[in-house]
Parts: C-alpha cells; sequence; structure tokens
C-alpha cells in the first residue's frame, strides 16, 4: 500500500469544473519523503482541481509554520512559511515530468498522485538562511549571548585599565614618540 494513498485525487470520475481539496500537512508527511529537518510543522495545503476537457489545471497553495533551528544560533524557533505552485496536466502517449509546470499523463491513467508536488513546494518555499526573528529586533535571549556579553564586559574593562595606564606614562615619552611621528 502506498504511503501517499491520502494525497491521489481520482480525477475520471469528476465533473467539469473546480474542485477544492485541503490537506493538513505535518512531520509525518515530510518522513515520508526522508526528510527531516524540521522539529516540527503544521502547514495547510489547499489545491484547487480544475477539470477541463483535454487538461487539469491544479492550483496549489500553501502557508503554516514549521519550527527549524537557527543557522547563526542553532536555537529553535517557528518560521512562517507560504507559496504556490500552479501544475497544468495534459495527457500524451507516455508519462513525462521533466517541466516542472507541466506533467504529461499517459491517456490510460484516472488518478494522479499530487505528494511530491506539495513535497516540492513546500521544502523549495523554505529560505536557504533561517534566522531567529530575535536576532534581527535584539530580543534573544539564550545561554550563549549572555556569555558573550559577560565576556565583551570583561574585555572592556581591561582595555579601560590598559588606557588609564597609557595616561599615567611619563611626558618625556611625549616627546620621543613625537620625534618619530616628524620626520
Amino acid at each position: 500500500m502506498s504511503k501517499t494513498k491520502e494525497y491521489v485525487i481520482p480525477f475520471v470520475g469528476l465533473k467539469l469544473g473546480k474542485h477544492k481539496f485541503e490537506y493538513q500537512i505535518n512531520n509525518a508527511f515530510f518522513e515520508i519523503f526522508d526528510y527531516n529537518e524540521f522539529q516540527n510543522s503544521d502547514i495547510k495545503v489547499n489545491v484547487v482541481l480544475d477539470k477541463k476537457s483535454n487538461l487539469l489545471e491544479i492550483d496549489f497553495k500553501h502557508k503554516g509554520i514549521i519550527n527549524v533551528p537557527c543557522d547563526l544560533t542553532s536555537e529553535d524557533f517557528d518560521l512562517p512559511v507560504k507559496g504556490k505552485l500552479k501544475l497544468i496536466v495534459r495527457f500524451g502517449e507516455t508519462f513525462n515530468n521533466d517541466n516542472e509546470e507541466l506533467l504529461i499523463l499517459p491517456f490510460g491513467e484516472f488518478e494522479i498522485d499530487i505528494a511530491q508536488y506539495i513535497y516540492e513546494m513546500i521544502v523549495l518555499s523554505i529560505p536557504l538562511r533561517r534566522v531567529h526573528p530575535g536576532i534581527k529586533d535584539g530580543s534573544l535571549k539564550t545561554e550563549a549571548l549572555t556569555k558573550l556579553k559577560e565576556l565583551a564586559i570583561e574585555e572592556q574593562t581591561k582595555k579601560n585599565k590598559e588606557e588609564k595606564e597609557e595616561e599615567n606614562i611619563d611626558p618625556r615619552w611625549d616627546k620621543l614618540k613625537q620625534l618619530l611621528t616628524d620626520k
């Protein structure tokens, strides 16, 4: 039995016109494709199949959130995703899916499996660089950032001490330094 059975649309029994389908996608869907980049996902996919006499037009739209680690801090956060895809299905002698927007099915086919198209649409809508929104607005609080701030404060106090020591240097050295710069 196919794992993507619920994503198969039997179009042969449908009347001409538009037909709407709705899917709720979670991590179990991505496990079918051995894709485990998300900690959690909750995505709503709307599919509108427009059946015409000699072709099918399928419009996919998705919107939801995925829980992913930040590329900078490795902190998990909810990333909103949305996107759309248009697919035209024609009928011909042989199966052909070389074109991403055109699918050619053999004349005897009576159903279409849209799971692969849903998967690709969602995965391709995820940005290459995933940055926690708390980094952009400065509200992110993590152990690593707290430790970095402590170290930065310690470093700044060391620099201040060194600057004070330089101020206490004998003024005769300034005259010698001036000789070097007067050349």
